[in-house]
């Protein structure tokens, strides 16, 4: 899932330009900020019963005033007034439920300042733009560009196929789409990409979120498909030059009964973990992993082959 509370600097800190610092000064600031005013924002509004009743009028008003954040999400996913009325008012289950989800936003919080923290010493050369967390229509979890992150708390809130629990989730899948952010591969949109592209790409970001966090993004893939390497890896080789949009390897939601939605992440998971273990040195495999440019080379190089242990 890539391409792509208050506004504020997290653990807000001052650094002493004196020698030594004093045991209770505050801490750095945090090297990324989390930008949530507009999830508090939309819930300010829905608890307005008038509003609530009227999603025309409640996306119109939540709309009027976004972050700078919400206003790149807005472009990057079509998100328009009348789209998000009618997401308003066909799923209004989703807006409910993912009040949930907004409560677990501090404990988010944190969690994503350390694991931002890993990626600063996995991967010296990292930005950090900031990460939004807003209300969208319904459709998109996460996407990233080069200027931000940007999430739908609803969407993700509801993707419970992902991984069970929310708080878990939150951060596994936003540290996964943190990195897309790095990745140059990442940063342009190829609706013509092959499946060995795309499962990279992804299975790249989910290698190092792993680092960065904890887990993958997408644990359940990885207990799906325990037994089967050998028979599914062959299957993803064979398949691997296609186009990934329409496969069934990668962007097919939840997939169908039997096949899991995005198997490609797993896929390239493993490509990217081979390459990493196989490399004497670890810094620069987290490099080559991140900055990656030409996929059919890194299969090559990773040493991975269909099946093999890991």
């Amino acid at each position: 899932m890539r391409r792509a509370v208050l506004l504020a600097a997290l653990a807000a800190g001052v650094i002493s330009s004196t020698v030594g610092r004093a045991a209770d000064q505050p801490a750095p600031p945090a090297r990324v900020a989390i930008v949530t005013s507009d999830v508090e924002r939309f819930f300010a509004l829905y608890d307005d019963s008038a509003l609530a009743a009227q999603p025309d009028a409640l996306a119109a008003r939540y709309l009027a005033e976004p972050s700078p954040g919400l206003v790149e999400f807005m472009a990057l996913r079509r998100i328009t007034p009348e789209r998000l009325a009618v997401a308003l008012r066909d799923k209004p289950h989703v807006y409910r439920d993912a009040r949930g989800c907004a409560a677990r936003l501090g404990n988010v919080r944190a969690r994503l300042v350390d694991a931002t923290d890993r990626l600063a010493a996995l991967y010296p050369a990292a930005k950090f733009p900031p990460i939004t967390i807003a209300i969208g229509r319904a459709a998109t979890a996460g996407t990233a560009n080069a200027k931000g992150l940007y999430i739908g708390l609803e969407a993700l809130c509801a993707a419970k196929f992902i991984e069970a629990d929310d708080e878990d989730r939150f951060v596994h899948v936003i540290a996964h789409e943190y990195v897309h952010a790095q990745q140059p591969l990442a940063q342009v949109e190829d609706r013509e990409e092959t499946v060995l592209r795309a499962a990279l790409i992804e299975g790249a970001a989910e290698f190092v979120a792993e680092q960065m966090s904890g887990s993958v993004g997408y644990p359940l893939l990885h207990l799906w498909a325990k037994g089967r390497e050998a028979e599914l890896e062959t299957a993803f080789l064979a398949e691997k030059d296609a186009k990934a949009i329409g496969s069934r390897w990668l962007y097919n939601k939840q997939g169908t009964d039997g096949w899991p939605g995005d198997l490609g992440y797993w896929v390239g998971y493993r490509v990217a973990k081979s390459h990493y273990d196989r490399a004497p040195d670890k810094a620069a495999a987290i490099k080559a992993i991140i900055e990656m440019r030409d996929p059919a080379t890194f299969l090559a190089e990773s040493g991975w082959t269909p099946g093999m242990k890991l």
